[in-house]
């Protein structure tokens, strides 16, 4: 694998100049490597929603560098247009920023300013409306009929993108239409190759649907890793003010309780496979119980 997206000590003020600048990203470098599915968190204010805007270009870093596929955005005769087209960039209620005046001519948008001929764009339109589960018949009827989670990602599929940066893309859904977007997110990702970045303030998506977390907290990168290893330090993420999901709350509690069973349990076929050891080893006579030291540490391993 080799990265495809890498950030050089990227720092982003807003309001440069002025009486009121504020510093929304303070030193920031790291690297995601093609394919990866990167999940990104952090409390309100942290910077995470600056920083992904940084990847099609709606930011330009105060200082720093950002690089793509090996090309740094900002450098003297690149060409900001190819970035947009590298980056499929899907903001929070995009369906707000819909304009034309029907689904397919919306979803072609984008394939059109690609300077894609006619029948390749046609032939993505279909493959992205069928990728989303839109009935053909609704290609020539207003966007705004759409469901919520289909307006958000049609026409940025259609494009292709290299790489795909949803912006809490469930937002407002119910349970259904949350785990039904981000299963054809990440089927998307599976079936393409596509590096997927995924903000999301639900621990429970990240951990299902990621592969590597990025965590963000006051204007710097506080854990960047893979899912097992940032979710086995989940008292530092209590600490941090983020949520973790509720299935290592549990596991955390019996820690607390003096059980042995790992820190880092964030999924339920995980706990399952996990109490089902336990009850092997309690079967077969072994300890089950924590040396008191690590049982007050809450689960710090």
């Amino acid at each position: 694998m080799s990265e495809i997206i890498k950030v050089e000590h990227l720092r982003y003020v807003y309001n440069a100049g002025m009486p009121d600048e504020t510093a929304a990203l303070d030193d920031v470098s790291f690297s995601i490597e093609k394919g990866d599915f990167v999940g990104v968190m952090g409390s309100t204010g942290s910077g995470k929603s600056t920083l992904i805007a940084h990847f099609n270009g709606l930011n330009r870093p105060t200082s720093g560098k950002i690089i793509i596929d090996g090309r740094d955005m900002w450098a003297e005769g690149e060409n900001l247009r190819d970035f947009r087209f590298l980056v499929g960039l899907v903001m929070q209620y995009p369906e707000y920023q819909l304009f034309e005046e029907t689904c397919y001519k919306d979803i072609a948008f984008g394939p059109k300013n690609m300077g894609l001929d006619e029948a390749e764009v046609d032939r993505r339109v279909h493959e992205a409306a069928d990728f989303v589960g839109l009935d053909p018949a609704l290609l020539e009827r207003s966007p705004f009929e759409l469901s919520g989670g289909q307006k958000r990602r049609a026409g940025v599929m259609a494009m292709k993108p290299r790489i795909l940066v949803l912006d809490e893309p469930a937002a407002g859904l119910d349970p259904e239409g949350r785990d039904d977007i981000l299963s054809e997110v990440k089927e998307y990702h599976k079936k393409t190759g596509t590096t997927v970045l995924l903000v999301s303030h639900s621990m429970e998506d990240i951990a299902k649907y990621a592969n590597r977390v990025l965590v963000m907290s006051n204007k710097k990168i506080a854990m960047y890793d893979t899912v097992e290893k940032v979710f086995a330090r989940a008292p530092e993420l209590l600490e941090l003010g983020l949520s973790v999901p509720q299935v290592t709350k549990i596991f955390l509690k019996l820690r607390e309780m003096g059980v042995d069973v790992p820190a880092d349990v964030y999924t339920i076929p995980y706990a399952v496979k996990t109490l089902l050891e336990a009850k092997r080893r309690r079967d077969a006579g072994e300890s089950l119980v924590l040396p008191r030291s690590a049982a007050q540490k809450g689960g710090a391993v």
